[in-house]
């Protein structure tokens, strides 16, 4: 092992550069420009492998590794907030032809007015696009899931997002084990997917088409991506023979005879890890894959603990409805047995979770019963 002291941002620019990319298009945005930095860096020594391109914007950005994609390279950009908002045309675009781009999102709260504290609110604005998403609460997790979403983006063709709270996660830094270049490209192997642009090749794609033809390639995407939590699940099997870590769509830790959880996603989670030895019959449900929603792996866990009660945390508000992990948990427990009570804690804004105020929300989830729905802010 050789663990280095780096933040969340550095732990997926190296991830990138481990995996050996043909092409990484940069745009910097805060709180995710270390990680194009960190690739620049890479580039100005020559470490890079592949090309490093400066766009003049966002959508340029995802353009760029678009059409890299298309002529069958691997592909990488990263984003955040009104970056990733700028980029929807082309987010629906990559899906929708079916490349395998992996791009990192750093969460940042998006205006009016401007603030740059996390709120999940950009990513989760894209989850009706055909991107892959996958949530990380550190840093180690960072450089692995980055690792593997080449994996599974190919695998599926379909693009993946690698997403991870703004400075919480990628300003902090921790001790990561960093695998050496050689392990990773050996674990990584070449790109396995054909181009779909080939020179001397000319054709026309992706043009003008019928309902009839449109909506059997929206199935062929929607059947594609309910294979994510299979895949990878098997190439986690592979990661955890080569590097000893495992991840899995959903992370549970959840105690004997615990009757409520505590569902989160992204630094939210580890900071409820941390506080589970001081909250007595509590238990966590780390939600790392939301697209796709891992229903049957979130119902089966919740069936097997006999949980009563699961109170999210959501660091993000649909406006008019709340937030949105609660939504998402509610109609996947629709019509299950014993279906738990669930409690949304809205943390919107990207206000800060402390260990008193989860003790606090436990305590009073204990008191009061059924409550729907409250705002972190009311809880410090």
């Amino acid at each position: 092992m050789a663990f280095e002291l780096i933040s969340g941002s550095q732990a997926a620019a190296i991830a990138v550069q481990r995996v050996g990319v043909d092409l990484v298009s940069a745009y910097p945005i805060t709180p995710q420009t270390a990680i194009v930095e960190t690739l620049a860096n890479f580039d100005a020594r020559g470490e890079l492998g592949g090309d490093f391109v400066s766009v003049e914007s966002e959508y340029a950005a995802l353009a760029c590794a678009y059409g890299a994609a298309a002529a069958g390279a691997r592909a990488f950009t990263a984003t955040a907030s009104h970056g990733l908002a700028y980029m929807h045309e082309m987010i629906h675009w990559c899906s929708g032809a079916r490349v395998p781009i992996v791009m990192v999102n750093v969460n940042r709260t998006i205006g009016a007015p401007w603030c740059l504290d996390p709120d999940q609110g950009d990513s989760l604005s894209q989850r009706d696009t055909g991107w892959m998403q996958i949530y990380c609460s550190g840093a180690q997790e960072v450089l692995d899931t980055v690792m593997q979403a080449f994996l599974l983006s190919e695998e599926l063709l379909l693009p993946c997002m690698v997403v991870f709270d703004g400075f919480y996660i990628s300003h902090t830094y921790e001790a990561v084990d960093v695998p050496d270049q050689k392990t990773v490209r050996d674990f990584i192997g070449p790109p396995p997917f054909e181009a779909q642009v080939k020179p001397g090749a000319p054709a026309n794609l992706h043009g003008l088409t019928t309902g009839d033809n449109q909506i059997e390639l929206i199935r062929g995407r929607h059947e594609a991506m309910k294979l994510a939590p299979q895949s990878f699940k098997a190439i986690n099997s592979r990661f955890q023979e080569t590097f000893g870590r495992s991840y899995g769509a959903i992370d549970p830790v959840i105690p004997d005879g615990a009757k409520t959880v505590i569902l989160a996603a992204g630094a939210t989670a580890e900071t409820v890890r941390w506080a589970l030895p001081k909250m007595q019959d509590t238990g966590l449900l780390q939600l790392r894959m939301f697209r796709p929603f891992p229903r049957e792996e979130l119902c089966s866990a919740l069936e097997e603990h006999g949980v009563e009660k699961v109170i999210v945390i959501d660091r993000n508000c649909s406006t008019g409805m709340g937030g949105i992990f609660a939504q998402e948990l509610r109609s996947a427990l629709y019509g299950m047995d014993n279906q738990p009570d669930v409690q949304d804690i809205i943390l919107a804004g990207g206000i800060d979770l402390t260990i008193e105020m989860l003790e606090r929300i436990v305590r009073e989830e204990k008191a009061e019963g059924h409550v729907e729905q409250k705002w972190g802010v009311d809880l410090r």
